[in-house]
């Protein structure tokens, strides 16, 4: 089983009585390293950019990835000030570490007898923190995971390697790792202070939330962006895989495309044992997939963490930030969180001067050790469909508690409603595996066989949900085997907005086609907006395998005719319900947009008397009036 989930309730009290705390910590680093500039709480651009030092190390990792007898050593670009040299002037350090880093073909093939050394010289820093800290102070240092670049090693996709592997380069800024130049000479990392913060988009922020939740000293802050924390949650949702292409042996798709063309060779044996061990036959959370989710370590972080997440991304989807968040309120872990409005996104590319300020501060107080009042600022940066920013103290927004709804008939019955007390009788849905999502929300005033609607009546008043949605039904099934879907609907005239990420900027590696998006997990890009008038818009859908409703680590038949309570939870969403509005939540066995097809899923009937949704509402249950 994954770790119990705190009730938003409890969360709520618990963000506010620790709010006072976070926002009165103090900096874990030292005061300001000699020679760093800081005027009004920030540190100055001083250094010269263009003289800075840029070195390539290759750290010795405590892993042997790709059982060749030797430790991996890990490719390492680094940049610093020339007074790191010249005048003992000792750097923080800004961290990406990345599987994408892949070099040019001939620097691949530049692999020495021993394959431990390959290539010479730093491959070149493609973002904007070299520009930004290293004249400030700061190191930047970009890190390959193992089996990628220049890396030795097997890429392992979220396994224990790949936590080892960028936790050498901490410990070598440490001092507690041995790295050594192309030329064998050691490279000892004296100009740094050990602070570091590790940040990045996708693979590049999940790896930031592995280290964390190893422990790892030194480690001060990170930044994980769009970034998974539960790899099982990447490929699957509550027990069946997602459609498109991440249901069927992901871990071995995703080795192969970031592994170093040696590698590729080299591993093949290891990369294809990740698909064979991925449990595609039954989508359970396996002990392969216990390995890759980082949430149940998440007491060991010693870092603060700035969580940013786009709510519309359904690539790293939303419950990977939701459910990590939840473990930094229950360890009172410093932290923050911007939640945009875009998809699969970096905010460099949507809010770059806001962003770069941000992380200004943010760095200066954790690595720096800088009294800027960062801590003191809001906690929850949320962006609304229309591009509007707002601040809360806390999320869950305050004041957020459940608002519970039952499922009922309708006087009609072309219809169902969510009433505050429970009906009784039952309603059933035949599935249809073909069925899109818009044929299954739209017109919910129409009975439909495929799926059952229950809708809100019309709202009195704006109405801000905030956190995650969560199912309790009683599903009795016709067949051994039903996925049931649920999909929460805001039922109303509106103009949408929909961001695309198809245009190529803001790239973490240096070519990514569009088509790639959809199976890829480092990209990210400015987004491309587009409205439509519509009298729906969906805002957050969730699937379960009612095999799993006891347990996902292991599924058990059903039996058709019998009765199954199931409890299961949608992604999760801060949205604003506009006065006139309803609510509305849509029930379906498959969904293929979404999940992959079950094709032995027959019919469903619900039980209205035990069937309910928790809505996590800005003022509960008087949200809704009544």
């Amino acid at each position: 089983m994954r770790p119990a989930r705190t009730t938003l309730t409890l969360l709520t009290a618990v963000t506010a009585a620790f709010a006072g705390t976070l926002a009165a910590l103090p900096a874990t680093a030292a005061p300001a390293p000699p020679g760093m500039s800081v005027v009004a709480n920030e540190t100055q651009p001083i250094y010269s950019h263009a003289e800075a030092i840029r070195e390539t190390v290759y750290i010795e990792s405590a892993i042997d990835s790709d059982s060749d007898g030797k430790p991996d050593r890990i490719a390492a670009d680094v940049m610093r000030p020339k007074e790191t040299n010249t005048a003992g002037l000792k750097s923080p350090v800004v961290m990406e570490a990345s599987p994408y880093y892949r070099g040019t073909t001939a620097r691949e093939r530049a692999v020495d007898a021993d394959r431990q050394i390959p290539g010479t010289a730093p491959r070149g820093f493609g973002r904007w923190y070299d520009e930004f800290f290293v004249p400030r102070g700061y190191a930047v240092v970009e890190v390959e995971m193992q089996g990628t670049s220049r890396s030795a090693g097997c890429p392992t996709t979220g396994g224990k390697e790949d936590t080892a592997s960028i936790a050498a380069s901490i410990d070598w800024l440490n001092g507690r790792k041995k790295a050594f130049y192309a030329d064998g000479k050691p490279a000892v990392a004296s100009w740094s202070t050990g602070a570091v913060g590790m940040l990045g988009v996708s693979y590049n922020g999940t790896l930031p939330n592995a280290v964390a939740t190893a422990g790892i000293e030194g480690l001060k802050t990170i930044v994980p962006i769009a970034a998974i924390s539960s790899w099982y949650d990447y490929t699957r949702d509550q027990g069946i895989g997602y459609s498109g292409g991440w249901d069927r042996r992901y871990p071995e798709y995703l080795a192969n495309y970031v592994a170093s063309a040696e590698a590729k060779t080299r591993c093949a044996a290891k990369i294809k044992a990740l698909g064979d061990n991925a449990g595609d036959n039954t989508f359970d959370y396996t002990p392969f997939w216990q390995e890759r989710d980082y949430r149940p370590n998440a007491a060991n972080i010693k870092a603060s963490v700035f969580v940013v997440h786009g709510q519309e991304d359904w690539n790293v989807k939303p419950g990977h930030y939701s459910k990590l968040w939840y473990e930094l309120v229950k360890n009172n872990i410093p932290r923050k969180i911007w939640l945009h409005r875009g998809a699969h996104l970096d905010p460099i590319g949507f809010r770059q001067a806001e962003w770069q300020k941000v992380m200004h501060k943010w760095m200066d107080h954790w690595l720096v050790g800088l009294d800027n009042g960062v801590m003191k600022e809001p906690m929850a940066d949320i962006q609304r469909p229309n591009g509007a920013w707002e601040t809360h103290s806390t999320w869950p927004q305050a004041g957020t508690a459940d608002a519970k709804l039952y499922f009922g008939p309708a006087a009609a019955g072309a219809v169902g409603s969510l009433n505050k007390t429970a009906s009784t009788g039952t309603q059933s849905f035949t599935n249809n595996s073909s069925q899109t999502e818009a044929t299954a929300v739209s017109t919910p005033e129409t009975a439909k066989a495929n799926r059952l609607a229950y809708l809100t009546a019309p709202l009195a008043k704006n109405t801000t949900l905030s956190g995650t949605t969560k199912l309790d039904v009683t599903v009795t099934p016709d067949s051994n085997s039903t996925p049931l879907t649920a999909v929460l609907v805001d039922y109303g005239p509106a103009t949408t907005t929909t961001l695309s990420d198809k245009t190529p900027e803001q790239l973490l590696t240096e070519s990514c086609e569009a088509a790639d998006l959809a199976m890829r997990t480092g990209c990210a890009a400015p987004p491309a907006e587009s409205q439509a008038a519509a009298t729906y818009q969906v805002v957050t859908k969730g699937s379960i395998d009612v095999k799993n409703h006891a347990s996902l680590k292991t599924g058990t038949a059903l039996t058709p005719g019998t009765a199954y309570r199931v409890r299961f939870e949608l992604h999760p969403k801060d949205y604003v319900f506009p006065a006139g509005h309803r609510i509305g939540v849509v029930l379906v066995a498959n969904l293929s947009s979404y999940v992959s097809v079950d094709a032995a899923a027959r019919g469903v009937r619900v039980s209205l008397a035990n069937s309910s949704i928790d809505l996590p509402l800005v003022g509960g249950g008087t949200a809704l009036g009544g």
